[in-house]
């Protein structure tokens, strides 16, 4: 046995407890043949000695294996008061730290953030808990157990890369689910059914997500679930996005008017814009709008168009503006309210709302390696139907 494997070995801790027993537990006993005086033993595995700086780190095991009584060695659990008369945002330090949070659980639903904590659904409501609990040295116990499997993954997912992105450290999950585990990338995992613990040894599965043209009437799908309008222009062409044949996202583009000021001699190209984007709650988190966004841009510059796209909401913003695909336009983060051009609040045109009031990001898709930008570029999609990896 080398040094390290002995860091590791099985402890074991043995738990008490007594009960006054009852007319109904002599009688329920007995019909069972199970002699018992009240009083019980547990044999609670010890986790073995852990390292003192880690990431993330998961007791996993079957229901009744100990894994609550382990994690109390490392801390108590938050509980989590809300206000029953104020906004879930509103519980948070600041703006960036509510945004921050709140989208490090993928609950990335602008409409949700403006509850109370009491309206929300299971899902809704545990990502809003963990993302007020979600800190260094933190402890979370029965971690996705109230929500369904689809919520469990992206809720991973999304948690893992916020606590890399900050540098946390020493956060203990304890769950009975093993299919997150490498949804959630930790450090290490202890098994409290096996007695066996590996270390960073799981890696996130690759997602395949495939995009195909679909008629308008699927918005009905995703419209409560758009963060600004339930509304979209009446000619547009749509897409939906599917992940092993369940539908999870939606996008639609508009034909814009005119021609664009040439980027070079005879551009000749027509001008589209994405007007919405919607991934499904249960699967946000994922990173999955913003790849939504792009392979849509991918099928309109592969026509041979030019792909535009304008949006508030700071994640895909704050995306767009790092990506080498998108380039940021001359009406990025302006000010329009200070412009003086006499627009009317809410004024429209050609059917889309021209923003007046709120600054919003505004970039141009140009594809990988900037390949739109090459006028001798000229490939054209074969079929309608584009699949993308990451």
């Amino acid at each position: 046995m080398t040094e390290q494997d002995e860091l590791w070995q099985r402890k074991e801790e043995t738990l008490k407890s007594s009960v006054d027993l009852t007319e109904i537990d002599h009688e329920i006993f007995k019909n069972f043949d199970y002699a018992f005086d009240g009083k019980s033993e547990f044999h609670v595995p010890m986790i073995p000695d852990v390292p003192e700086q880690f990431g993330i780190g998961v007791i996993y095991g079957s229901s009744g294996s100990g894994k609550s009584s382990i994690l109390k060695n490392f801390g108590s659990e938050e509980v989590i008061k809300w206000d029953r008369n104020s906004s879930v945002a509103s519980h948070f330090d600041n703006v960036d730290d509510a945004i921050a949070r709140l989208s490090a659980v993928g609950l990335n639903s602008v409409p949700t953030w403006g509850k109370p904590r009491h309206v929300l659904s299971n899902g809704e409501g545990f990502r809003a808990d963990l993302a007020r609990k979600l800190k260094s040295n933190c402890v979370i116990d029965e971690f996705t157990s109230v929500v369904n499997r689809d919520v469990a993954k992206s809720c991973s997912t999304a948690l893992s890369k916020y606590v890399k992105r900050n540098n946390l450290s020493n956060i203990i999950l304890a769950t009975c689910h093993e299919d997150i585990l490498e949804w959630l990338e930790p450090d290490w995992v202890f098994n409290t059914d096996t007695l066996e613990i590996s270390r960073r040894s799981l890696h996130r599965p690759q997602i395949q997500i495939k995009v195909h043209e679909c008629s308008k009437t699927y918005w009905t799908m995703f419209a409560h679930h758009h963060y600004l309008s339930a509304e979209i222009p009446p000619i547009v062409d749509c897409y939906l996005a599917t992940w092993d044949d369940v539908i999870i996202g939606f996008c639609c583009v508009i034909c814009l008017p005119g021609k664009s000021p040439p980027l070079y001699e005879g551009d000749q190209r027509i001008k589209y814009r994405g007007c919405r984007t919607v991934i499904l709650p249960d699967f946000q988190g994922l990173g999955l709008g913003v790849r939504l966004s792009d392979a849509v841009g991918d099928i309109f510059i592969e026509k041979g168009h030019r792909y535009f796209s304008k949006t508030a909401h700071m994640r895909m913003g704050e995306y767009r503006q790092k990506s080498n695909k998108w380039r940021a336009t001359m009406t990025n983060l302006v000010d329009r309210s200070k412009s003086g051009t006499g627009r009317r609040k809410n004024q429209v045109f050609n059917h889309i709302p021209l923003e007046t009031e709120r600054i919003c990001y505004s970039h141009e898709y140009i594809g990988e390696n900037r390949k739109s930008y090459d006028p001798k570029w000229q490939k054209l999609t074969e079929d309608t139907q584009e699949a993308f990896n990451f």
